[in-house]
């Protein structure tokens, strides 16, 4: 069972969370300079420019690293459980936490897809999975 977390949006990650309800995986790209980006925020890291625009993106990377948590964080949180460190393809530069969908331990350099989670006050989570199973 996977944990439960509490999600709060603001100004610059409300349409990343509107856009994974849909089932969309998504970043941001500088208008300026065309830098993806990720998390969302309101200037560009590169040129500090202030435009962008969302973009849709594989939900795709490879593993960088995971830990197996054997300690429960709220009540009904079912452990133990994984959570993985992906590299997305759409923004290297970044790494994004997930949960583990597959019922073994995930392998470093792995490669991986994104899966839609429903989560805790609707809104949807990315989850990882083995690209090729």
């Amino acid at each position: 069972m996977r944990p439960v977390f509490q999600v709060t949006t603001d100004r610059d990650s409300a349409p990343w969370w509107e856009r994974t309800g849909r089932g969309e995986f998504a970043v941001q790209r500088c208008d300026a300079c065309g830098r993806a980006r990720f998390p969302a925020r309101a200037f560009c890291p590169v040129c500090r420019a202030e435009r962008w625009h969302w973009e849709a993106a594989e939900p795709e990377g490879t593993v960088e690293s995971w830990i197996v948590n054997h300690q429960a964080f709220g009540a009904g949180d079912g452990e133990p459980y994984v959570v993985v460190m992906v590299r997305p393809d759409a923004v290297p530069d970044c790494l994004l936490h997930g949960g583990w969908r597959a019922a073994r331990e995930p392998v470093g350099g792995e490669r991986v897809r994104g899966a839609f989670t429903p989560g805790a006050g609707g809104f949807t989570l990315v989850d990882w999975e083995p690209a090729g199973e």
